[in-house]
């Protein structure tokens, strides 16, 4: 109890600290937004997503341009589909362009290092954002402690299978550097516990319908699974479909992360037992205020870690994340506007 109601406190500090944007707006896919009249001085900020097969991706994106929009910067957002080599020819497309500041969410977080240097060599200013660009001595990085997420995915199922057991972990894909994080925090969370990990598998690419196949070798290898350590809330999402399958819904403990509203649902439902909640609206806000200061060479505040990157310790300003469970969903995700509580309790009525 204790624990969670101090990482209440670093959230809403965090998300105090930073300015509010306004009402956000949905952005198509590779666009240039601009303000309503075009200021040749205005700051120009170009982003590369890696795709937008997960969801939460798409809300970062419309906060982020947003965001950098009430600061008076234009945004040009490019899509890469998945492709490393797209989101290559898309970064130097941003340098030709002649950007003030680089944004970019990585396919491949070791794949990227030597167009990033261009990028800087250039003159412009980048961020790796929420994944960790390897060897590319980026100017920041703004993400949440991964690490974190991985300690509150093994202490939500210590917690909640005190009895020990076989589990499963399904991740995401092993290019993502953020997976390797999550991955050393739950094993260090879980390491002297009576729970063992007795399947492995990474989700290529994040497509969380490859978690389908993989939990139907697991089970049949290890029928008595007690808990499932899930990338996100996506891949947690074909995990639980399968398990009801297999009437094994709310029997066996799921984990995973994000705060998607459809985990917020099967939390209240009974069938997933965690989400490690990370707001991207104070993320992506953190993000646009942070290049405008950069590309107007001003100070940044509350940078508040450094991580290396294979070459030097970076900035890294590292948001909390909090795990939520049925026993504060009201307070986290509800009380603070990320869901409706008529979405969260559509399907159960609340207590």
């Amino acid at each position: 109890m204790k624990k969670w109601i101090r990482n209440i406190g670093i959230f809403l500090c965090v998300s105090m600290l930073l300015c509010s944007c306004g009402k956000q707006e949905e952005v198509p896919e590779n666009v240039s937004v601009s303000t309503e009249e075009s200021d040749p001085d205005a700051v120009k900020i170009g982003v590369s997503f890696d795709s937008f097969v997960i969801e939460r991706w798409i809300r970062d994106r419309d906060v982020l341009v947003s965001a950098a929009k009430e600061l008076g910067a234009e945004v040009n957002v490019q899509n890469a589909n998945g492709s490393v080599e797209e989101q290559r020819d898309q970064i130097e497309y941003l340098i030709d362009k002649k950007v003030d500041v680089l944004i970019v969410i990585a396919c491949d977080c070791s794949a990227l290092s030597d167009v990033m240097k261009t990028a800087s060599a250039a003159g412009i200013k980048t961020i790796s954002y929420d994944r960790l660009i390897l060897n590319a001595d980026t100017d920041l990085y703004v993400s949440f402690d991964n690490r974190g997420v991985g300690e509150l995915m093994g202490e939500a199922l210590i917690e909640s299978i005190p009895e020990g057991g076989e589990i499963f972990m399904i991740q995401g894909a092993e290019e993502d550097n953020n997976v390797q994080m999550v991955w050393e925090g739950f094993e260090e969370q879980i390491k002297g516990s009576n729970l063992q990990v007795v399947y492995r598998a990474s989700c290529e690419g994040w497509l969380a319908e490859q978690a389908v196949d993989y939990l139907e070798e697991a089970l049949e290898q290890f029928p008595d699974v007690k808990g499932i350590m899930c990338g996100n809330d996506d891949i947690a999402s074909q995990v639980v479909r399968v398990l009801s399958e297999h009437r094994l819904a709310g029997k066996v403990k799921v984990v995973g992360q994000d705060g998607d509203l459809a985990a917020c649902q099967r939390i209240v439902e009974g069938t997933q037992t965690m989400t490690a909640f990370k707001s991207v609206e104070t993320l992506a806000k953190a993000t646009a205020r942070y290049a405008v200061k950069m590309a107007r060479g001003e100070e940044l505040e509350r940078i508040n870690s450094s991580i290396n990157d294979g070459l030097k310790d970076i900035p890294f300003c590292m948001l909390r994340p909090i795990a939520v469970t049925k026993e504060n969903m009201d307070e986290i995700i509800i009380d603070a506007g990320v869901h409706s509580e008529e979405d969260v309790y559509l399907n159960v009525p609340k207590r």
